[in-house]
Formats: C-alpha cells, sequence, structure tokens
C-alpha cells in the first residue's frame, strides 16, 4: 500500500501539470481578455477620455497593476490585436500588455505561473485588487458550509433509503418512493431553489427563511447558540436545492448496488446457513455493495463545493468559490480563474488517492499492490 500511494502522489504531478497547461492554452484564445475589454470601456467613453488617455498613460487612469509581473497574465489573445485599440497610443497598449503580464511569450508566462502555483502563489486579481489566494480563503467557508452539510444530508437519507427499497423491491414502498426519486432527479436544483424562495423566504407565501446571506447581520453580536442557530437557519433553503438531484441519484445507486449483490451466491449461502437477514444484509452485502457507493463520494463532494453549486450561491446571494470562479470567468481576469482551478484540481486528485484508502478500509481484501503474471 505504501509503494502504491507514492506511485499515486507521483503522478499527481504531471497529471496536474497536463490539466494546467490545457486549460491555460485554451484561456489564449478566447476573446474579450482583460486588455481588450479596458480598452473597450476607455474608446466607448468618447474622445476626451480617449485623449487624455494618450496624454497621461496608463498608470494615472488607475488601471490594473498586477503584482507579480508574468505570474498575472495568464490568459490573453494575441499582444497588440485587440478590437477597439484604433486611435490608441501603441505606447499606451503596450504598458496594459506589461501590467498584464502579456508582454512575455506565452511559455514563459506558463512556466513562472506553475512555477509561482507549487507554493500557492496566485498573484493579484485583476479587477479586485485582491491576492487570489486571499480571495480563496475568504469564499471558502461558504462553499465549505454548502458541500459538507449537503453531501452528508444525501449520505446519511440515501443509503438506508436505497438499502430499504432494495430489500423491499417491487413493494407499495419502493414504488411511491421511486416517484419521489424520479421527481428529484428531473427538478433541475435551480429551479427548485426559486421555488423554495419563493414559497418560504418573502415571496408571495411564507416568511420562514432568510432571503440571502450564511449569517445575519447582527451575527456577531449573538450568542453561541444563536450563532449556531442563524447558521443552519440561512442555510437551510440552499441545502434543499443542492440536495435534491445528489439525493435522487444516489438513492437508486444503493439501491441497484445492495439488489445486485444479493442475487450473488454468496447471499444465498449465507442464507443457507441459517444466518439471519440482517447479519446476511450487514454483515455480508453492505460491505460490497458499498463499494461503489463509497467511490462516488470525492467526486459528490468536490461537485458540491465548487461547481454544483455556483448557481445555488447566485439565486441565495451566497458568496462562495463557485460565485467567485463565474463571475472571474466573464471577468477575464484569469489568474482567479486559473487560481481556483489549480484548487479544485489538486483537491479533486487528492480526494481520488483518499478514495482508494477508503476502499482498503471498507474491505481489506483489496490490494492494490496484487499483479497478474
Amino acid at each position: 500500500m505504501a509503494a502504491y500511494l507514492v506511485r499515486r502522489l507521483l503522478l499527481l504531478v504531471p497529471t496536474l501539470f497536463v490539466i494546467m497547461l490545457v486549460n491555460f492554452v485554451v484561456l489564449q484564445f478566447l476573446p474579450g481578455g482583460p486588455v481588450e475589454q479596458i480598452i473597450a470601456k476607455l474608446t466607448g467613453t468618447g474622445g476626451a477620455i480617449t485623449q487624455r488617455i494618450t496624454q497621461t498613460g496608463a498608470g494615472d487612469l488607475g488601471a490594473p497593476a498586477p503584482s507579480g509581473g508574468g505570474q498575472g497574465g495568464q490568459g490573453a489573445g494575441p499582444r497588440g490585436d485587440y478590437r477597439g485599440a484604433q486611435g490608441l497610443d501603441p505606447q499606451f497598449v503596450a504598458e496594459l500588455e506589461k501590467q498584464f503580464g502579456l508582454d512575455k511569450p506565452m511559455g514563459e508566462r506558463f512556466l513562472i505561473m506553475m512555477r509561482n502555483y507549487l507554493v500557492f502563489d496566485f498573484g493579484d486579481s485583476f479587477f479586485r485588487d485582491r491576492p487570489v489566494f486571499s480571495l480563496i480563503l475568504d469564499k471558502m467557508p461558504v462553499s465549505i458550509s454548502l458541500g459538507v452539510w449537503s453531501t452528508l444530508i444525501i449520505y446519511l437519507i440515501s443509503i438506508p433509503l436505497g438499502v430499504a427499497k432494495a430489500v423491499r423491491d417491487g413493494s407499495e414502498f419502493d414504488a411511491w418512493t421511486s416517484g419521489v426519486v424520479v421527481v428529484g432527479t428531473a427538478v433541475p436544483g435551480f429551479l427548485f431553489a426559486v421555488f423554495l424562495l419563493v414559497v418560504f423566504a418573502g415571496g408571495q407565501y411564507l416568511d420562514w427563511f432568510p432571503l440571502r446571506g450564511l449569517v445575519s447581520e447582527n451575527w456577531h453580536q449573538l450568542s453561541l447558540p444563536d450563532k449556531v442557530l442563524d447558521y443552519f437557519w440561512h442555510l437551510v433553503l440552499p441545502i434543499l436545492a443542492l440536495s435534491i438531484g445528489g439525493f435522487a441519484a444516489l438513492t437508486m445507486l444503493t439501491k441497484n448496488s445492495f439488489m445486485d449483490q444479493i442475487n450473488q451466491q454468496y447471499v444465498t449461502t449465507a442464507r443457507a446457513k441459517g444466518l439471519t437477514e440482517r447479519r446476511v444484509l450487514y454483515g455480508h452485502v453492505f460491505r460490497n455493495a458499498m463499494l461503489i457507493v463509497i467511490a462516488g463520494f470525492p467526486g459528490q463532494l468536490i461537485g458540491m463545493l465548487f461547481t454544483g453549486s455556483v448557481l445555488i450561491e447566485v439565486i441565495f446571494s451566497l458568496d462562495g468559490l463557485g460565485r467567485l470562479g463565474f463571475e472571474a470567468v466573464f471577468q477575464r481576469d484569469y489568474p482567479v480563474v486559473l487560481g481556483t482551478l489549480y484548487v479544485f484540481t489538486l483537491m479533486g486528485l487528492v480526494m481520488g488517492i483518499v478514495t482508494d484508502m477508503t476502499y482498503t478500509l471498507i474491505d481489506p481484501r483489496i490490494d492494490f499492490e496484487s499483479r497478474e503474471v
């Protein structure tokens, strides 16, 4: 196991490098880069401002000046080929490119970026005037709150429900719970979120839950028990909206996994030996059936943390990592885009290794070191 773990850790480095390289190259060909956006805004304000630009230069206009030199220039089109640059002093355009770190060749910018990323130095945001790492830390509590609680609720409900459906396959209980599962699968999470807001958050019906935010404005003035209650009070609707789709999928996965194991020969043998049904299910079937369920846990958690919560964060006005990356893409804030991508990818790869370790805890018979000769 130790040798396998070392190999996985060594493989993590080139995998992360290739993923970042592909995304970095893709960003080079996206239109509307940061320099292009600034020039379009400035030229659209009229000739007087354009004249002022050419006279004062970039530094006096308050244009972003990311620290780290080439590290900041993670994505843009070819230099000097920006739409709307006509009529501007070429020297001004060159100054903007230099401020964003776009005056260096693409390969050099990528190597500088990866060197800094190894020590978690993601540079500064182009448009937020803050270090990217500081932004990620600030948004992390929201994403962790949504991801962890939603994932725990999904697993705590879906696994027992899936087992119950497998044991009662074909019964009335299985039929009506399957109807609920089908509805949960069909309803998009963001649509369910809007429904919850309208019905329970001060819409046309009830005003039971807050409309936005993770905590109330006077949260710091509350006592500890009141802080905990206020925190979960704000999380009820977002977590329900996030859980609806994952709950349905995991329930069916658990049921199908148990059904497959129940029909195996070793279950018939265990029953023939006189073991109780509970001992058969939870002493033999559960361990084998849970392998595929546990395998999806890291992906479920990472998805809830960073991707599945984007629209939920926007709808409930929660300032988390999903919303940060979403806005950064539209703003062409490339240090934020690639910085968050690096963190997400690294966590996803690490969680994959954790999954393999979990396999051996659930079923000690699994040996990753075994090889067929």
